[in-house]
């Protein structure tokens, strides 16, 4: 799986991330489309996995405070699912914050996903479930920075 990642609203790989999104998040999750697209659209780095060209899996990164990224919009086609497209994606995204010296990264998991980010290491805080576009979240974290 070929990774790329750009930053704005006019790259090819935001349109492939938001073909996505509306896939995964509007049409089968009935997410309102004014709620999928943000203002954080335009500063995010959007990161899309390709499989011969073809965009089956993304997610986006903005900067969260005191040195980490909140990763949001993970999303995987249909199709492509139960394969370790997301999992590679999320992987190659903590690598690129590691090597940035994050110190973490979060992300609001829907709580059926839960699951899918346990093995990847994140773990959840002590946020209580909240409702984002009318689904049940929990807030995950996978801390990154080595304290020695």
């Amino acid at each position: 799986m070929e990774i790329k990642s750009e930053i704005g609203l006019k790259t090819q790989t935001y349109q492939d991330a938001l073909m996505i999104r509306r896939e995964v998040f509007v049409n089968e999750q009935k997410v309102e489309l004014a709620l999928e697209i943000d203002d954080n659209d335009p500063i995010a780095v959007n990161y899309v996995g390709y499989l011969n060209q073809t965009p089956v899996t993304t997610a986006r990164t903005v900067p969260a405070d005191n040195n980490g990224w909140h990763i949001q919009r993970v999303a995987t086609l249909r199709e492509f699912r139960h394969h370790q497209y997301g999992s590679t994606l999320l992987k190659q995204i903590t690598k690129i914050a590691r090597q940035q010296h994050l110190d973490y990264l979060i992300l609001d998991a829907q709580v059926a996903a839960i699951p899918f980010y346990q093995q990847l290491g994140y773990q959840l805080t002590k946020r209580a479930i909240f409702l984002d576009a009318g689904i049940a979240h929990r807030e995950m974290i996978l801390p990154l920075a080595t304290k020695g």
